[in-house]
């Protein structure tokens, strides 16, 4: 009787044997392709403004340590420019702008999904290694001594409109115009005038804070009140699939938790 059973379990199993190989294959292939999804779950796409470059580093240390399988890449750049690249079909999960104009223009165009959301304030500031504006103030962009002023190209950076806006309503734009030096985002703006390639720059305040600039130059801080505010918005990018860390970021870059780094880097958080 036992030799009887083993035979007809042999018997029984022997269609199937051609397709073990295949089985395990399948499984194999499986097995990779459930790992690619969790790996691909894994990680955000962020496009940032370039005024984020220091603090959106710190927050997202402070997040991948609270979740260590999270991948967080951030490129930088000026807002105009990132939303062009997604506009072109740039893979970004998730954009940070530097006002809330941008993200409404990528939501006309059916690129977004969600609400948008404000995570901070920004200032506009101007910054001399040279001058002491801090004492100055906004006579300094009428200083004799000032020959080039770096301004953020405006058609594409959100301080660099509002650089322009101060002058504008200040009056001395055609005076100065001569003098600016268009950067291509704030980022440049500021290292034209941390480096002395021009006597004066309009930058975030932000970057006065951050290490590399912190006390080795002189800034003033424009009153927000003299021009538009700059209200930083982020939004989600329409994808193929829902990104479920792309979402756990933004609810941790929305979170009182993150609160004094803004703070650190002279925003207002809302």
């Amino acid at each position: 009787m036992k030799n009887r059973t083993i035979i007809n379990k042999i018997n029984f199993m022997s269609p199937f044997r051609g397709l073990g190989g295949r089985f395990k294959k399948g499984l194999i292939s499986l097995t990779i392709l459930f790992s690619v999804l969790s790996t691909n779950a894994q990680k955000v796409n962020v496009a940032a403004a370039a005024n984020l470059r220091y603090v959106l580093e710190e927050i997202k240390t402070a997040y991948v340590k609270q979740n260590p399988k999270a991948k967080v890449n951030l490129t930088f750049g000026a807002s105009g420019t990132l939303v062009q690249q997604i506009t072109n079909g740039a893979s970004f999960d998730f954009f940070m702008s530097a006002d809330n104009e941008y993200p409404l223009k990528l939501k006309e165009k059916g690129l977004t999904v969600g609400p948008m959301s404000t995570y901070a304030y920004g200032k506009l500031a101007l910054y001399s290694i040279t001058l002491e504006v801090d004492k100055l103030g906004l006579k300094a962009l009428t200083s004799q001594s000032v020959k080039k002023i770096a301004l953020a190209n405006p058609e594409i950076a959100t301080y660099g409109t509002r650089g322009l806006e101060l002058m504008k309503s200040l009056k001395i734009y055609d005076a100065l115009k001569g003098k600016i030096v268009i950067a291509e985002n704030i980022s440049q703006a500021a290292q034209y005038a941390f480096t002395g390639n021009t006597e004066l720059g309009f930058i975030a305040y932000s970057y006065a804070l951050a290490p590399d600039m912190a006390g080795k130059g002189h800034c003033y801080i424009v009153n927000p009140k003299m021009y538009s505010p700059i209200e930083q918005a982020c939004i989600f990018i329409k994808t193929q699939s829902l990104n479920t860390e792309a979402a756990k970021f933004k609810k941790f870059v929305l979170s009182p938790a993150t609160k004094g780094f803004w703070e650190k880097y002279g925003y207002i958080a809302p």
